[in-house]
């Protein structure tokens, strides 16, 4: 079992990583032709809520309720009951979010007042922003789509396709930021254009593979059990399955009355740890899934168990040494991608503090994506959602105490304190159900990991001198850093060896 869940890990893990790259290179783009101010500002709170919402459906609610309900069809039902399903839950849910979109469009002001009220008090930044999110937020319902035929790929081991959809949205916000935004008055404009675009052309890249395997939906809009089967759980699971994106989201919120630039340095450093998140933990918590459902559905709880405890091992194996990678490589990191053109110095300073920060709650946001597919399997959401109101909670008590000392690095710190008190409570529920049962050899296994990164992050800090980094071309710096992390890659996989982790157990979830 658990190598067919690292081969879809892996399927997931490869297209993402295609997508990650190139969406470094678009943000590489951004920070160098448009740098940081009120306009970038302005259009990344705009981009922030059509991808709060992509987040929240194509990596949450749409897979968390609808790839539990799909397995049950087709376990009981067969390919015509799946089929009647996916054409009424198409129907419904898709005339349901655009009507959703049209509202938040017309709604475009009001929301930008809600979510960066600090736009209000800098000149002309508030109508800009409203522009740019009435452009960009019918990608809520483009996404949406999106999601709802990757969800039903995923049932059916199709998992390269929806994996790969995202790289259609870097491809239009390269060409938009190096083609077309000298066309505009106001460049950012552009951008918010390659959005919209982009969600059209990933819906159509979906239709073929569904057309292929029998499931192309052709709407429905009559009442169906499976459906409201479906929006029960999905209902909660839009709060309880995302309360680190809604974290996040918080923190741009605050991040409007701070010092311009706030916001543009959240952003870079939330996509610096989106990078090793995007790559492991969605593709991990992807393949999962399913395979959870399963488990369910056929009453065996023991392999149910098993799956889980394979996951969070594997959180561990890659999620600690890349939290002490981002942040021994921070300003490096930054250095690289982003110091060219508008981008300067003192941005990577402050872009530095705020991906430390959000660096020490990547294990965290692992362990949510993972711990979150235990109850959604199960399909209970009531658990995460009650569970997600006490982290957002704890979010905001630690943002009080954080913010006026740090800055925007408070934020971020408050948002990765508020992801382990979620993920600690997840996980002690299922323990106290008896959900998850953790197999022998935990405490063995994390002294392990616990020596292997001390040896890779020592020879981090020795090894590594960010000031340097200044001084060299764009290609140094690329060479350098190519080597720093596959050296350390490298140093980390000969620690774990030495200390007794054989990768062949590692896979088959036998650590001991």
């Amino acid at each position: 079992m658990s190598k067919k869940l690292l081969q879809s890990t892996a399927v997931v893990g490869s297209m993402t990583l295609i997508s990650r790259v190139l969406g470094f290179v678009r943000d590489m783009l951004l920070a160098r032709f448009l740098g940081v101010d009120m306009a970038t500002d302005a259009f990344y709170i705009a981009f922030k809520i059509p991808n709060f919402f992509r987040r929240l459906f194509a990596e949450g609610a749409f897979a968390q309720a609808i790839v539990p309900v799909l397995t049950e069809y087709q376990r009981q039902g067969g390919e015509a009951a799946v089929k009647q399903l996916v054409d009424h839950t198409a129907g419904v849910l898709g005339l349901a979010l655009l009507a959703l979109t049209c509202v938040g469009v017309l709604a475009a002001p009001l929301l930008v007042l809600a979510i960066a009220p600090g736009f209000q008090w800098a000149s002309g930044q508030h109508a800009l922003a409203v522009q740019l999110l009435q452009i960009t937020f019918p990608y809520l319902f483009f996404v949406a789509l999106v999601a709802l035929a990757g969800s039903i790929l995923n049932v059916y081991g199709r998992f390269a396709i929806p994996a790969v959809t995202p790289v259609l949205l870097n491809i239009c916000m390269i060409l938009a930021a190096v083609w077309w935004a000298p066309l505009f008055e106001q460049p950012v404009i552009a951008l918010a254009w390659g959005v919209f675009i982009a969600g059209v052309l990933q819906v159509l890249l979906q239709l073929p593979v569904l057309w292929r395997i029998g499931l192309l939906p052709r709407p429905r809009l009559k009442q169906h059990a499976g459906v409201r089967q479906i929006i029960g759980l999905m209902l909660p699971v839009l709060f309880g399955s995302s309360v680190s994106q809604i974290n996040l989201f918080l923190d741009s919120v605050f991040a409007s009355f701070l010092p311009a630039g706030s916001v543009s340095w959240l952003y870079y450093s939330d996509r610096l740890v989106e990078f090793p998140l995007g790559i492991f933990g969605l593709a991990l918590a992807t393949a999962v899934l399913p395979g959870l459902a399963q488990s369910y559905v056929t009453a065996d709880q023991q392999r149910f168990s098993q799956a889980l405890d394979w996951g969070l091992r594997w959180v561990l194996v890659v999620g600690v040494p890349a939290t002490i990678g981002l942040v021994l490589l921070a300003k490096p990191l930054l250095i690289t991608m982003f110091l060219y053109g508008e981008f300067t110095l003192p941005d990577v300073a402050k872009s530095a503090q705020s991906l430390t920060a959000y660096a020490f709650g990547l294990v965290g946001f692992m362990l949510i994506r993972i711990l979150v597919q235990g109850f959604s399997a199960r399909q209970d959401h009531r658990t995460p959602v009650t569970l997600g109101i006490y982290a957002l909670g704890a979010n905001l008590l630690f943002t009080a105490l954080l913010v006026v000392p740090l800055a925007h690095a408070g934020l971020a710190l408050a948002t990765s304190l508020a992801a382990f008190v979620n993920a600690g409570l997840l996980l002690y529920r299922l323990l106290q159900a008896k959900v998850y049962q953790p197999q022998s050899g935990w405490w063995p296994f994390c002294v392990r990991i616990v020596v292997a990164n001390t040896l890779m992050g020592t020879a981090l800090y020795f090894g590594v001198d960010s000031e340097l980094w200044v001084l060299w071309s764009a290609s140094e710096r690329i060479w350098h850093l190519l080597g720093a992390v596959s050296a350390s890659i490298l140093l980390y996989g000969l620690g774990l060896t030495v200390v007794g982790v054989r990768w062949q157990q590692l896979v088959a979830a036998k650590l001991i």
